[in-house]
Formats: C-alpha cells, structure tokens, sequence
C-alpha cells in the first residue's frame, strides 16, 4: 500500500488542476534501472496505464506503475517546500541504500558490493 501524506495530496490536486488533461490523469510514479545506486524514481503526470494501481485522495491522484509496485510497496509519498530541495518526496522502506543525492536507491536482496555507478557507468 502506498501512502500520499496531507501535504502531498494537497500540492497535487493543486498540480493536477493546473495540468490534467482528462479525468483520469495523475502524478504517475515509477523505479527505473539508472541512477548512481542502481534504481531510479521517475514522476510524470500521465493517465494510467494496464496494470497501474491508482491511490486517491480528495482531488489528489497518484499512479503507480505496475512494474514498478514490489520495490514501492509501502513507500510514503510527502512534499517538500525547502528553498534548495522542493518537491514530491518518495521515503522508501525498501531502501537499502541511496545515493548522495537521495535520487536512486538501491533494494536489499539487489546489494552485491559492486557500486551501482560501476555497473551503469553513471555518475550522482
């Protein structure tokens, strides 16, 4: 189950009334492989897609993506207004690890040692 706080859903029925393009249209969240940690978060407002699990709250409606549910599975989704860092925040209890910049992560059952920027050949 994923959580939207208070804050969240307030700032994205703000978002979503300014952006939707149809009834069905919201803050669509997904893993993908990048990153320096292996992981990634990807947020777009989107429609759903086959498969999405859709979480709402009052004009606030999050997606997530159907691959994407076992590495967000109780992840809390809260906004952030800080002057240096605002946004959408995912606190993921399914983090092992991050990167320094908190934009990638990687799972447990996925840490091998080798850090992930060797791997993808990125940089954080």
């Amino acid at each position: 189950m994923m959580i939207l706080t208070d804050r969240a859903a307030e700032e994205l029925g703000k978002l979503l009334v300014s952006r939707a393009t149809s009834p069905v249209t919201g803050l669509r969240l997904a893993v993908r492989r990048g990153g320096c940690a292996g992981w990634q978060y990807e947020m777009k407002v989107a429609e759903p897609e086959p498969g999405d699990v859709v979480v709402e709250s009052g004009p606030a409606r999050l997606i997530v993506a159907g691959d994407s549910l076992a590495r967000l599975e109780g992840c809390e989704v809260d906004y952030s207004d800080d002057l240096t860092d605002a946004g959408f925040k995912v606190h993921n209890p399914n983090a092992a690890r991050s990167c320094g910049c908190g934009t990638s992560f990687e799972t447990a059952d996925e840490t091998t040692g080798t850090p992930a920027a060797e791997v993808f050949g990125e940089v954080c």
